[in-house]
């Protein structure tokens, strides 16, 4: 005589949970140190094009609002990056864990200071994610000169604000530029280099 065994079973709010956490996971799925496609260039999006180079530009009059970015900085202080319409602004995304972050930071403590220096019409924002601690990311802008404040943002709950289709930064790093009207005007997902940085910085700071 067979025994049949009864099947198995999971609970609705098990399945529920599981289903959940696997969404959470798929939205802040940004690959460390990478992009979805590798950092490699896409071609031409919606309102963008990828250059060879993978930077994507957008046209002055295709271009989407970068949300609004606020919150705790790394120092303790506070930020909103819409209070910083009016200016030309650079947003770079990182980690100190993360090691194209690391040998980036050079060219933006460098370039960032020199742009301040000259009054240009420039400022540098961070969003440091992943980081355990503000311990941690404190001590990397240390190492790096990095002056310029970085929102903390542990969980990637900032970026998760970018509206899909856009030029959002699904990477880490990621640079983006905003034009004076809070506009993504460039993208790159990959580490830069000083030249690489003001090549996205000057032809935004030309505009009128």
């Amino acid at each position: 005589m067979s025994l049949s065994r009864a099947p198995r079973r999971r609970s609705t709010g098990g399945r529920a949970l599981l289903l959940t956490a696997v969404t959470l996971t798929g939205a802040l799925a940004l690959t460390a140190c990478t992009g979805a496609d590798g950092g490699k260039p896409t071609g031409s999006g919606g309102n963008y094009v990828t250059g060879a180079k993978g930077v994507s530009t957008a046209a002055k009059g295709e271009r989407t609002e970068a949300p609004k970015l606020d919150g705790e900085t790394v120092d303790g202080k506070t930020l909103d990056t819409t209070a910083l319409k009016g200016k030309v602004v650079v947003l770079n995304v990182w980690g100190s864990w993360c090691p194209p972050c690391r040998a980036e930071a050079p060219s933006f403590a460098k370039v960032s200071k020199e742009l301040t220096d000259a009054g240009k019409d420039v400022v540098f924002v961070g969003v440091n994610v992943r980081d355990n601690s503000k311990q941690n990311a404190a001590s990397f802008e240390e190492t790096f000169g990095i002056t310029y404040p970085s929102l903390y943002d542990p969980d990637g709950k900032l970026l998760l604000r970018f509206p899909k289709g856009s030029l959002n930064p699904n990477a880490i790093p990621s640079t983006l530029v905003l034009d004076r009207e809070g506009r993504i005007a460039a993208r790159t997902l990959a580490p830069l280099g000083e030249d690489q940085l003001r090549s996205m910085i000057d032809p935004v700071l030309a505009e009128q």
